[in-house]
């Protein structure tokens, strides 16, 4: 575990280090993400943050190359250095694409490219984890690798719609994965379980939390093609290589279920950007467009349009992503009846959250609550006394003029201090208010019992 620990902190590393440099490429090369009808952004954003994320990984994977635990993995076959070309040829197209804007066509093409040479290579799917399956023909096992290769590399294109949204949906769905993948193998392979997937799986991790503090909202810099089209690449090409890998046999009863799901790929781990894609192809089919037409009817935007703010729409879909991977990863450890127990709790938990954060029921329920609070009454002014009433005992004594020595002007209406001799009871005084006024210092004098004047200031107080 800690070997791949290691592989997966390089990977975070190199990446977050790299990501800065790369922007700066991108801005001098003109390579932004402008402002579109369907973009949520608002100012053109450097792209080609798949570059640093290839360096990320590029360099994970030749420090686990080293390590005496994963040697023998990486160099008795060409599987790694397969994996390793065929995200380097994709991240180079998905760069050309960044750059110039590729159509679709030509990019399906370089992706069928991509996939055909990492089958080439060896990482071809040949035995499916379902009663022992072997493909007996070669052509139909290029084929079924092509077609995986390249659903997922779309899947998670797709659903790069948000600040954030696909590096850290990967990295939560990866990494059930890379549990999953370690607990599979170590079962299968008590005596060595050093696997070439479980370490590329956490380089994948790696990468795409090396590069999340850059790409969440707002974000400095986006990964582009060149970035879901490598993820979706990696992803792709472990799932293969772990069910090319398994021996079915010797998988125990308690992990049959986890070891058919993910046949084509880890279809739990990634079912929300599966959804997504097959939900937007039967849209665009529908509507007489290509499977590949841009609109703005992805999950992330009908959150966005139900209210959402930009960060919440992340954190929803991150929560989705958890709750189906993780559910996955769990019929590794525990027995059906529970996992379906703890799925079902969490499905109810995620809906609760979705549908309760809406703003218009937030909104509503503050109304609600606002409508409990006791508002404090505001002033009524008193009356003022009646002609020829006597004034209040504790009302201040009239000035008497002397000569030569000035008068101050009366107080206004405004500023006077309502007299307390009102008919019937005081009136309550808010609570916001002092019981003085604030009203400029006057000076009056006033004539002690002496005869002598004595002069007196109010001092304002609040």
């Amino acid at each position: 575990m800690r070997v791949y620990l290691l592989v997966l902190l390089t990977a975070a590393a190199v990446t977050f280090l790299a990501t800065p440099l790369v922007r700066r490429v991108a801005l001098a090369t003109r390579a932004l993400t402008p402002v579109r009808a369907r973009d949520v952004h608002t100012v053109p954003t450097p792209r080609l943050g798949g570059v640093a994320m290839l360096v990320g990984l590029a360099a994970a994977l030749l420090v686990g190359s080293q390590v005496p635990f994963l040697h023998e993995v990486f160099f008795e076959t060409s599987t790694m250095w397969a994996i390793l070309g065929g995200a380097t040829l994709v991240c180079l197209l998905g760069v050309a694409d960044d750059v110039w804007d590729l159509d679709w066509m030509t990019k399906l093409v370089g992706q069928v490219l991509a996939a055909g040479l990492m089958a080439w290579q060896g990482v071809q799917l040949i035995t499916f984890p379902i009663f022992g399956l072997t493909i007996g023909s070669s052509r139909l096992s290029l084929f079924a690798t092509i077609l995986v290769v390249v659903v997922a590399i779309n899947a998670v294109n797709f659903v790069d719609g948000l600040d954030g949204l696909a590096a850290g949906m990967i990295a939560i769905g990866a990494g059930a994965f890379f549990v999953y993948t370690y607990l599979l193998t170590r079962d299968a392979s008590p005596g060595n379980y050093a696997n070439l997937a479980t370490a590329v799986i956490a380089a994948v991790v790696g990468v795409c939390v090396g590069f999340l503090p850059h790409n969440f909202h707002p974000a400095k810099i986006f990964m582009g093609d060149s970035g879901a089209m490598l993820l979706g690449l990696t992803v792709a090409a472990a799932a293969i290589v772990v069910t090319g890998q398994i021996d079915p046999a010797t998988v125990s009863s308690s992990q049959v279920l986890p070891a058919y799901v993910p046949i084509l790929l880890p279809v739990a781990v990634l079912l929300v950007p599966l959804l997504d894609m097959t939900l937007a192809v039967l849209r665009r089919v529908r509507a007489g467009h290509s499977p590949f037409h841009p609109d703005r009817m992805h999950l992330h935007h009908r959150l966005l349009d139900l209210g959402h703010s930009h960060r919440r729409a992340v954190l929803i879909m991150y929560m989705w992503a958890a709750v189906v991977s993780f559910s996955a990863v769990a019929l590794a450890v525990y027995s059906p009846r529970q996992v379906i127990i703890g799925t079902v709790a969490a499905v109810a938990v995620a809906v609760a959250v979705t549908v309760t954060q809406l703003p218009g029921l937030r909104d509503r329920r503050s109304r609600r609550s606002g409508d409990d609070v006791a508002v404090p009454a505001a002033p009524v002014p008193t009356a003022a006394p009646p002609a020829g009433s006597a004034p209040a005992a504790d009302a201040p004594a009239p000035a008497v003029p002397t000569p030569g020595v000035p008068v101050a002007p009366a107080p206004t209406a405004q500023a006077a201090v309502p007299s307390l001799a009102t008919s019937g009871p005081p009136s309550p005084r808010p609570l916001w208010r002092r019981t003085t006024s604030a009203a400029t210092p006057t000076t009056a004098a006033t004539t002690t019992p002496s005869g002598t004047d004595r002069r007196t200031e109010e001092e304002p107080r609040g």
